[in-house]
């Protein structure tokens, strides 16, 4: 596992950072209600690599670019959901663009397809949200989506890329096990944040595939699962996404030297009520 998330710090001792290199997580830190906690300091964050605790250095706000590949299933099982993406995107993209970030823009209908390529350009974004139809008769492809983003993202030279699928319970047509879906993000360095709508069943090989690249693979990078049942807050909880991602934190700790990078990275509140989720800063040798 690369990273987990917790709410409260365990009780660990400090181990000896002498010869350490500073390694930088990107932090969400959130209340019980999912809003950005603000104006925390070093002292309200524990780090630990495979259960040692690592000396906290520095904490700012994160002001470096993201790359977002927003993954949106035009299948036709998202029939319904096309008027809520049409009225609750262009709000999600015009809120992170505003920063500067990248953002693309890619349907999963029958086979992953740009429909606006990594822009900051909020116009040219909303353009291509009003190219996303529901495609009669055919499925969603997440899985290779999932796989073909995270090759692109390997790409950039963004120091933050987010991977936010938002998809139905319908047909999937991806033929991939999950745990190549899942290192194939993790490769990217990238925080997976889905979006799902509906039940979810896995009463096939591919449904449990995708239901444990979900599962999994926003556990592992520092993500999250969103779920609904139904597509009436999709809106509510892209603009909370939009919040988090904006209000994240640069957590600055060191590391001592070593031949092998850590299997587990632990990011975690010392404050009670507060629940932080980190992704390691991208290009980081050993993160």
């Amino acid at each position: 596992m690369w990273l987990v998330v917790a709410t409260a710090a365990a009780a660990t001792s400090l181990y000896g950072q002498a010869g350490s290199r500073e390694r930088a997580l990107f932090v969400s830190a959130v209340d019980g209600k999912g809003e950005p906690v603000e104006g925390l300091s070093v002292n309200d964050f524990v780090v630990t690599e495979d259960g040692r605790r690592r000396e906290v250095l520095r904490v700012s706000r994160a002001v470096e670019p993201m790359a977002i590949a927003l993954l949106i299933d035009n299948s036709a099982a998202a029939d319904d959901v096309i008027s809520i993406y049409r009225s609750a995107l262009p709000k999600f993209v015009a809120r992170m663009a505003a920063d500067g970030n990248q953002i693309a823009v890619i349907g999963l209908a029958a086979r992953p397809t740009v429909l606006t390529d990594y822009t900051p350009n909020a116009r040219q974004l909303e353009q291509g949200i009003g190219r996303i139809f529901a495609q009669t008769n055919d499925g969603m492809t997440l899985l290779d989506a999932l796989v073909e983003s995270s090759t692109g993202l390997r790409r950039r030279e963004e120091t933050r890329a987010v991977l936010v699928p938002i998809v139905t319970d319908g047909t999937e047509f991806s033929n991939r096990y999950s745990r190549d879906v899942i290192a194939a993000i993790r490769g990217a360095g990238a925080s997976l944040h889905a979006v799902t709508i509906g039940n979810f069943p896995v009463a096939t090989d591919i449904q449990r595939e995708r239901e444990f690249t979900i599962a999994g693979g926003t556990r592992d990078t520092g993500g999250q699962r969103i779920m609904l049942l139904t597509e009436l807050g999709l809106d509510d909880v892209l603009q909370r996404l939009a919040r988090q991602l904006s209000s994240q934190y640069k957590v600055v700790y060191g590391r001592p030297e070593s031949f092998l990078p850590p299997e587990d990275i632990e990011v975690m509140s010392a404050k009670p009520g507060i629940t932080m989720r980190g992704t390691p800063a991208r290009g980081q040798t050993g993160a």
